[in-house]
């Protein structure tokens, strides 16, 4: 055998133990993610892209990576607590509500959020810029998107007197997007009144008590509530034959009207990044709060027929999906 290939023979013999041993000895980070929805939800699609830009980030679960997941429960706070007792190195947590349980659970554990609409007035992070703490993430959008949703609203129902915005009095975020439609309702001359409450069944009934006046739409905000309960405002809007905007392209897809919102999926893959940088070594409140870059219009033909609405050209030709 000549020498060369005898030298590079035993260096291949060497090396693929010691990549071997590299490979085993390469320490298995945790990551802990709270999720406020089901794991069958149509939301769970944000979690699959979640993962897998953390895949392409170099983060494979059960390889060098171990996730642990808590879903939609009763007790955020019981869940929030579980996921800290596991001592992960960091935390995903979607939603206002799993935001402020998870706070409560730890104030040392990195956390990255998401659908979160003010972390400043919440009390999340001392500013965007600079969130100080343990906290950073993503903003789901600003308060100003309320106007967005009337003057869609207005576009397809140009006589639209009366709106109806079915919002949870209890969550900040809604407070803030109701104020945005009533100051756009103003200058449009557009009477606003705030509707849902604590469950189903008050959304249901102030709806129904609505409904019985003329010249009217509805605006679902982006709250858990509404989240929770869309196919029951997907269907009163059907019933009472109400225009409504949605926040989200899930509400669409289950039969409602048209949507205006981030992409949401855009949100979980920075998200990925964000947890990317922090496992290797970066601190949450060196990573600034990011509001959304990415905006998504859809709209279903078929339930614009059933409500006997001629969609305008102008809109038909700006928005990005149309389901028919």
């Amino acid at each position: 055998m000549k020498r060369r290939k005898f030298i590079a023979l035993i260096g291949a013999a060497v090396a693929t133990p010691l990549a071997v041993r590299a490979q085993q000895n390469e320490r298995i980070r945790r990551l802990g993610v709270l999720q406020s929805f089901a794991k069958d939800a149509p939301e769970s699609a944000r979690i699959e892209a979640f993962r897998q830009e953390l895949q392409r980030l170099g983060w494979t679960d059960g390889r060098n990576l171990q996730i642990e997941y808590r879903w939609e429960t009763s007790d955020l706070h019981k869940a929030a607590m579980e996921l800290v007792a596991l001592s992960p190195d960091v935390i995903l947590v979607s939603t206002t509500p799993a935001l402020s349980a998870m706070r409560q659970a730890t104030k040392t554990v990195p956390i990255v959020f998401t659908q979160v609409a003010d972390p400043v007035s919440a009390g999340f992070v001392a500013s965007l810029a600079k969130p100080g703490g343990n906290i950073t993430g993503f903003t789901v959008f600003e308060y100003e998107i309320g106007a967005k949703w009337l003057e869609l609203l207005k576009e397809i129902a140009p006589n639209l007197a009366r709106v109806g915005v079915i919002r949870d009095p209890n969550v900040s975020a809604s407070i803030g997007q109701l104020a945005a439609i009533q100051a756009a309702a103003r200058l449009s001359r557009v009477e606003v009144s705030p509707l849902g409450g604590q469950d189903g069944k008050d959304i249901e009934r102030t709806v129904t008590e609505f409904a019985r006046g003329s010249n009217c739409g509805l605006i679902a905000v982006a709250s858990p509530l509404i989240n929770n309960n869309s196919n029951l405002i997907i269907s009163l809007a059907a019933e009472h034959r109400l225009p409504t905007t949605y926040p989200w392209r899930s509400f669409i897809v289950d039969g409602g009207l048209i949507c205006y919102g981030p992409d949401p999926i855009d949100a979980h893959r920075k998200a990925a990044g964000y947890v990317d940088r922090i496992l290797k070594g970066e601190k949450p409140a060196d990573l600034p709060v990011q509001a959304p870059t990415k905006y998504e219009t859809v709209v279903n033909l078929k339930t614009a027929k059933a409500l006997g609405l001629t969609l305008p050209p102008s809109l038909l030709a700006r928005v990005d999906e149309i389901i028919e």
